[in-house]
């Protein structure tokens, strides 16, 4: 596959950077691909088609994080090892959702909404205010907390069941994070426009690191964990298929994956926080 050999997963966790491109040219031609052959179908093509266009770097990386399990008994280094994995894995979804945000802040708004309808529904379902009462707040902190715990948990199903199954999820996550802050952007332009009646390329850089801003805040420790989540999964299991379930190596493997499974929910759990509590006193 051409895209498959632009980058593996060993130079990735090199130059973990590069995979912020590597991110917008994957989901940018998955959105062209999507747009032109699907039309007002492309929500949920453009979501699959850059999954497939990721599937090999991230299955090849999640291999790597395997072996390194039984390469590396210390856990402190075991874990620095994978933080190499999880910040590629980091800017490649950033990639992706920079990518997704300025594909729909510069399509006309109808074109935006007909591509990526399933993403605005899905956005207009979570929208929930929070109010300045503590009941009301803890409510709503309880609901976010449970809302993002199933999907951390359908992470390491989806990985354990399909190897890198998490990276569907994921990048829907990037496609919806993605319109939300296209969305946040184009809203305050149109307000500049109303104001001053017309806008520069300063206003849209603005509006988009406003953007990214916005939701960056808790949603990098909220991805975080989805990928800790999903790169736990995804070892148990590559290890299932290679090791006897009984072997010392498989344990080690499994006791592994559980150190990662209770981080990602320790760090979701600071995601929330932050989310409900944080976030409401800039934006």
């Amino acid at each position: 596959m051409v895209l498959e050999s632009i980058l593996n997963p060993m130079q990735a966790e090199k130059k973990p950077w590069e995979m912020l491109f590597i991110g917008i040219l994957y989901s940018s031609i998955s959105v062209i691909l999507g747009i032109n052959i699907f039309g007002e179908d492309a929500s949920l093509v453009i979501v699959f088609l850059t999954v497939l266009a990721c599937f090999p770097i991230i299955y090849g990386a999640i291999k790597m994080e395997e072996t390194k399990d039984l390469e590396f008994d210390d856990k402190k280094k075991l874990l620095k090892e994978h933080g190499k994995a999880l910040s590629f894995f980091m800017f490649l979804f950033l990639g992706i959702t920079l990518s997704f945000a300025v594909w729909y802040l510069f399509m006309s708004p109808n074109i935006a909404s007909s591509v990526f309808s399933v993403q605005e529904k899905t956005i207009a379902s979570i929208n929930s205010p929070v109010s300045g009462q503590f009941t009301d707040t803890l409510s709503t902190f309880m609901d976010i907390f449970t809302n993002n715990f199933r999907v951390l948990a359908f992470c390491i199903l989806f990985a354990f069941l399909y190897g890198v199954g998490a990276l569907f999820v994921l990048v829907w996550n990037a496609s919806v994070l993605g319109v939300a802050i296209g969305a946040f952007a184009r809203n305050i332009i149109t307000k500049a426009a109303v104001a001053t009646g017309s806008v520069s390329a300063s206003n849209y850089f603005g509006a988009m690191s406003l953007g990214v801003l916005r939701y960056s805040i808790h949603g990098i420790p909220e991805i975080l964990a989805y990928f800790i989540a999903g790169l736990a999964g995804g070892i148990i299991s590559i290890a299932i298929i290679k090791h006897d379930f009984r072997s010392k190596k498989f344990n080690h493997v499994i006791l592994d994956s559980v150190d990662l499974i209770a981080i990602s929910i320790a760090v979701l759990f600071v995601a929330a926080i932050i989310e409900v509590f944080f976030t409401p006193l800039f934006f």
